[in-house]
């Protein structure tokens, strides 16, 4: 593979840092800087842009290159979308697990220590959903996929479009917000799982009672 190389010396002929060419593109210097270095490759929008930037053909940067970057991206396509099933899956296998401890505590009064098993299999759905949450945040950041519009895009195999007002204004949000959010809504559901799980031992105690 020679995109990465070509984006390279295109760059340094046109005299362009990455963050003056990242600017241009609208992704981020991680990105033009994983383009540069093929751990990533640049979807067709961001080889148009690059194209009309640089004054070259999009076949001068990728030539014959493109059924390789075509199946590298298809390949992060798909293991996007399984690891989104299997987040998706072990968390509600974790409210599932939550409700279940509700179920043992409140309606059939079991004592605490007996629950731990319980417990301990949801803390361990947990790990798994959060570990295939930190993959696909991954895939996102290699992607440079900000909004849920881009992401939609990349999932669904088209161009990904990036000059938005609403990139803007999700970019200008730290890094450290957006774990915070992101864990924030994962906390929230775990207590919504555990409201209704206490909801549901409640109306059982009161029917078996």
């Amino acid at each position: 593979m020679e995109v990465g190389k070509r984006i390279r010396e295109q760059r340094a002929n046109a005299g362009m840092s990455q963050d003056d060419l990242a600017a241009r593109v609208y992704v981020s210097r991680q990105t033009i800087s994983s383009w540069e270095n093929d751990k990533t490759y640049p979807d067709v929008q961001s080889l148009i842009l690059l194209s009309e930037i640089f004054g070259v053909t999009v076949d001068a940067l990728i030539k014959g290159d493109v059924e390789t970057m075509t199946e590298t991206i298809d390949a992060d396509v798909r293991t996007m979308k399984r690891l989104s099933y299997v987040m998706v899956g072990f968390l509600l296998l974790v409210l599932l697990a939550m409700a279940w401890i509700c179920l043992q505590t409140f309606a059939w009064g079991w004592p605490l220590e007996q629950t731990v098993p319980t417990f301990v299999l949801a803390l361990v759905l947990w790990g798994v959903a959060m570990f295939a949450a930190c993959w696909v945040e991954r895939i996102k950041r290699d992607h440079d996929l900000v909004t849920y519009h881009e992401i939609l895009s990349f999932w669904n195999g088209e161009d990904v479009e990036r000059d938005t007002e609403k990139r803007r204004r999700e970019s200008l949000i730290p890094r450290w917000l957006k774990i915070v959010r992101a864990v924030g809504k994962m906390l929230i559901a775990m207590a919504i799982g555990a409201f209704a799980g206490y909801g549901g031992a409640a109306l059982a105690n009161v029917l078996l009672g």
